[in-house]
């Protein structure tokens, strides 16, 4: 039976996790395969913490380097840019197959790191690094290769959806449930890469690569993330028939293609709306399948690290049949003609406005929308109690951004009208 030698650098909840898999389901992955994946060594800076599994003290190490030269396969989870990055053009350069789960790494330096993989003609693979244990990216790359992808929509960030969830089934505001998401272990103590919706661009970029054949890195999406979400626009979302979601929408109009991160309004009787709590979901329209749902844990130690021993065994399978590149790391050769910026999107669009209660309002408001030619599909004014404002909600038939914002810049400056307006893009799944 062909042995393979794994090194793990980074001993942190994922590295022990994967370490875990690796001694306990060992003798089962040998039997279904033919190949045993031995862990060999353990590198981190810190060997001395508990991580609550016991590994043999033989296997750790403080040295990198060293872990590089002595095993197969190497298994990058420091997580960063820096270190991390520098680690794995190591190994490539070693000839050693790298797997790696580094969203960010990938996101932002993956054509640098593809190309020392081509040049070494060794593997990567890099399934955990998009939605935990859902195995997307094989998706991707194998099982939907013979299809043109239409469109992806991806909830692919469990705190987000976590938040959003128990704000609409539980009425509490976001500050309360962000700090209740930190004290349960589903947020950040700095929150800002999963909220602001990083954490899902960079997923996002993985994903659009793969669909379309060019590494776009960060620059050419749009982030926005969940911090203005209030608990007034997922009430009236409700109402409308709709939830919010942080979406990450890839897709191809034409021969253009758009990435964009934000919240978005979907309606409730998608399959897509009604995945809650720490659960991600992505959905594939490729052609000639049609559309594909995958769901699961996007996050945590198992989820991934089950991602992560999958990737070994791809590697591990590799280089029993002398088959490295099999699948190609990343297939080159764009599949469109241009990225669509902001302004030209189309989309509909859910507007709020707080507006004072006196005739004449709708008028001038509607006459704003004439003229920027915006369709509307609904106008809804709430009755006025004892509120000087009231709230005016819009929603749109499809319309261009930038149409969409010489609007909100207008309707700014009307007297009538209180404070900033609120946008949520509406996507019709």
């Amino acid at each position: 039976m062909k042995e393979v030698k794994i090194g793990i650098i980074g001993f942190g909840t994922v590295g022990a996790g994967v370490a875990a898999n690796l001694l306990q389901n060992g003798e089962t992955i040998a039997r279904r395969t033919g190949v045993k994946l031995t862990l060999a060594k353990i590198a981190d800076l810190d060997i001395t913490t508990d991580r609550g599994i016991i590994v043999p003290p033989a296997i750790l190490t403080t040295d990198s380097a060293a872990l590089i030269n002595e095993v197969d396969v190497v298994v990058e989870l420091v997580g960063g840019t820096t270190a991390a990055k520098a680690l794995i053009i190591q190994a490539l350069q070693a000839g050693k197959p790298c797997v790696t789960a580094n969203k960010a790494l990938l996101a932002e330096h993956g054509e640098e790191i593809f190309a020392a993989a081509a040049d070494s003609k060794a593997d990567v693979y890099y399934e955990a690094s998009v939605a935990g244990g859902i195995p997307v990216i094989k998706a991707l790359r194998e099982g939907l290769v013979a299809n043109r992808i239409k469109r992806i929509y991806g909830i692919m960030n469990g705190t987000c959806n976590y938040i959003l969830t128990r704000m609409e089934h539980e009425g509490l505001n976001f500050e309360t449930i962000l700090k209740d998401a930190q004290e349960l272990g589903y947020a950040e103590a700095e929150p800002s890469l999963d909220i602001d919706g990083f954490d899902t661009a960079h997923k996002a970029s993985i994903l659009a690569a793969l669909a379309y054949g060019e590494w776009f890195g960060m620059k050419a999406i749009h982030v926005e993330g969940i911090r203005d979400i209030s608990l007034l626009d997922i009430k009236f979302a409700g109402e409308l028939g709709y939830r919010v979601k942080l979406l990450a929408i890839i897709k191809q109009i034409e021969h253009d293609v758009q990435i964009r991160v934000h919240p978005t309004l979907i309606a409730k009787d998608t399959m897509l709306a009604n995945i809650s709590e720490v659960f991600n979901g992505v959905m594939i329209d490729g052609e000639p399948v049609g559309e594909t749902l995958f769901y699961g844990r996007g996050a945590g130690r198992d989820a991934t690290a089950s991602a992560v021993v999958a990737d070994l065994v791809d590697v591990a399978l590799n280089l029993k049949y002398h088959a490295a590149g099999r699948v190609p790391v990343f297939r080159p050769g764009p599949q469109f003609n241009a990225l669509t910026g902001m302004d030209e999107i189309k989309s509909r669009y859910y507007l709020r406005l707080q507006v004072k209660d006196e005739a004449g309002v709708v008028a001038q408001i509607a006459a704003i929308l004439g003229q920027q030619r915006i369709s509307i599909s609904s106008f809804i004014q709430r009755e006025a109690h004892s509120e000087a404002n009231v709230p005016l909600l819009i929603l749109t038939h499809e319309a261009q951004e930038k149409q969409i914002k010489a609007a909100i810049a207008d309707f700014e400056r009307l007297p009538v009208v209180s404070g900033k307006v609120k946008l949520i893009r509406i996507e019709d799944i």
